[in-house]
């Protein structure tokens, strides 16, 4: 356990994620504007990749809430290499998070082994103002 909510829990929902295809185990964590904590969980499916990728469920039970802006962000993978969204979840990020979103990539067992913004991993990146929708 670390000093941080949001890396623990990260850490505790990567341990339910459901893959038994890639044994890639990722759990994600974020802070709505409101600072409520939704999580998430890659879950995969026998139809295998149309799975479920662990920042798009926490975003999903943010949204399912009524939130609508992402705070903070820590992205949970095994090992010592971080584990970086995917580019579908870069967007979905874009989606709720402004450019300087603070996004934290951690190991299993909480050290921090990346930090980046949203605007380092999805530079010049099309939002909703690009719709006129924000």
């Amino acid at each position: 356990m670390s000093d941080d909510k949001l890396i623990d829990a990260a850490i505790a929902v990567r341990n339910n994620a459901y893959a038994p295809y890639s044994r890639f185990l990722v759990g994600a964590a974020l802070h709505d504007a409101d600072g409520r904590l939704f999580v998430g969980c890659n879950t995969e499916n026998a139809a295998y990749p149309q799975g479920i990728c662990a920042e798009g469920g926490a975003i999903s039970a943010m949204v399912a809430a009524g939130g609508r802006r992402i705070a903070d962000l820590v992205i949970c993978g095994g090992g010592d290499r971080a584990c970086a969204p995917c580019g579908g979840c870069r967007q979905k990020i874009r989606e709720f998070g402004t450019p300087d979103l603070r996004i934290r990539m951690v190991g299993p067992e909480g050290d921090v082994l990346l930090v980046r913004t949203l605007a380092d991993l999805l530079p010049d990146a099309f939002g909703p103002e690009d719709l006129d929708a924000a």
